[in-house]
């Protein structure tokens, strides 16, 4: 299985700020808390990273670009 962003559903507040951003529609709220459908096939961008201001995602490899 891919590697995929991992998620702190404590920190996780609901918002859908990440679901908003994810253009490969690989994030979903469910019972107000960020999901990851493994299936959809992330391409790590890190924009969910981004957005999230309470820190409940994070893309735990380093990306360099070069």
């Amino acid at each position: 299985m891919a590697e995929m962003p991992l998620i702190d559903p404590g920190k996780c507040d609901g918002c859908g700020l990440c679901v908003g951003v994810c253009h490969c529609n690989a994030l979903a709220i469910v019972e107000n808390v960020v999901t990851i459908d493994s299936g959809t096939g992330c391409d790590w961008c890190t924009d969910c990273e981004a957005v999230c201001s309470t820190g409940a995602i994070t893309c735990p490899f380093e990306i360099v670009v070069q």
